[in-house]
């Protein structure tokens, strides 16, 4: 089964609560990238064609303490998310060449 890459927005607003909004992206066309306003400000930022999401710091203010923890918290589950990705990619070539060689061998036979 083929999957097509998209991204998904949505917005949810319920009486009495504070408006959620969500964006997924799940496409190989996603930038990734970190920099520095003038102001000295940083920021993160992913985007697809379609969405952007950008963090900064809080109120778009001087760096606090929480900041610092949520930018850790950022780069920590980006770390086992790039080494789920890479350990997920290395089965699945894995299993290919398995698959490949399983193939050529019955044609071969």
């Amino acid at each position: 089964m083929a999957h097509s890459p998209y991204t998904h927005v949505s917005m949810s607003i319920d009486p009495g609560r504070r408006p959620r909004i969500g964006v997924s992206f799940y496409t190989p066309v996603l930038r990734a990238g970190a920099r520095m306003l003038e102001s000295g400000r940083p920021f993160l930022s992913l985007e697809s064609d379609e969405a952007n999401v950008t963090v900064s710091t809080t109120g778009a203010g001087p760096v606090t303490a929480e900041d610092v923890e949520v930018a850790r918290q950022i780069f920590n589950a980006a770390a086992r998310y790039l080494a789920d990705c890479e350990r997920l990619h290395a089965d699945q070539s894995a299993d290919s060449d398995r698959i490949t060689t399983s193939v050529v061998d019955e044609t071969a036979a």
